[in-house]
């Protein structure tokens, strides 16, 4: 099992939920952790609030993770404040809901970009510096939407799927680069009951099955202890979430559909209010 004590983490969306806890965890594994997000007032109670556990040093700046030039500025920024940068946990996220026909364009845009295009700067800022010192960990918060499709998250489903095959694919490019010191892991959380997905399930029988996630602490674990500490390059949960995938892998695709109506596929967002008062971004 890896130890943490002393690595240098940059978590994106860092201010609530995902990214806030797992950001409290590094820290307490003595880890120095630069918060990057959009909400400067949540960020600055985030900053107090890891701080106080002690641990590693934490550094906060306002960054749209879309912006492709404060991205880089960033990245220069976190490396004078921590030296260099081990861990990068892409946990910035948007949801917007809804048929894909109820929205324009420019909706579905934004959500690609916060998901997915935005990865791409900073992979691309950090992944450099890692490959020189063959050593780093890149962990990619996909979704359980990023194995199987449900209606009303068309475009949210689109971008976690990339990510997933986006994690895959380099990961494939650092062993045949022969960087053994170089690690990814895309992880798959099923909708968590508070939050941005707050309000969001599948019906009795899916939630029966397929239960919702208690906390977004219970992912910031998964992130620390399954994905960094023992290296597991595809984190899911719950473990019900290998049931779609044996089940895509087994059923006909005629049949898969028509099971996941019956789970509530078909409308998994009709209750959803997610984080009151902000834009549904940050995971």
């Amino acid at each position: 099992m890896k130890d943490l004590r002393g690595k240098k983490a940059i978590v994106t969306g860092g201010a609530m939920g995902i990214g806030l806890a797992t950001a409290k965890r590094l820290v307490k594994e003595g880890c120095d952790v630069t918060i990057w997000d959009m909400n400067e007032e949540a960020m600055a109670s985030a900053k107090k609030e890891i701080e106080s556990l002690g641990g590693g040093k934490v550094f906060a700046h306002k960054c749209d993770v879309t912006d492709k030039k404060r991205v880089a500025e960033l990245a220069t920024q976190a490396k004078k404040d921590m030296g260099q940068v081990d861990i990068l946990i892409n946990n910035a996220g948007y949801v917007k809901t809804g048929r894909f026909c109820e929205h324009p364009a420019e909706d579905w845009e934004r959500e690609t970009a916060v998901n997915l295009t935005s990865m791409y700067y900073t992979i691309q800022a950090f992944l450099p510096g890692m490959y020189e010192r063959n050593l780093g960990h890149i962990v990619n918060i996909s979704s359980a939407a990023g194995l199987i499709g449900v209606a009303d998250l068309a475009v949210y489903c689109a971008t976690k799927w990339a990510v997933y095959g986006l994690t895959e694919s380099l990961r494939m490019e650092a062993m045949a680069d022969r960087k053994s010191g170089i690690k990814y892991s895309s992880i798959h959380p099923h909708f968590i009951k508070h939050g941005m997905f707050e309000g969001g399930s599948l019906n009795a029988l899916g939630d029966f099955l397929i239960p919702r996630i208690e906390s977004h602490d219970d992912i910031a674990k998964d992130i620390v202890e399954k994905a960094l500490k023992k290296n597991r390059p595809v984190v899911k949960h719950p473990k019900m979430l290998h049931v779609g995938v044996i089940s895509r892998a087994l059923l006909p695709a005629s049949w898969l559909g028509p099971v996941m109506l019956l789970l509530g596929g078909g409308s998994p967002m009709n209750k959803w209010t997610g984080r009151p008062g902000t834009e549904h971004a940050s995971k």
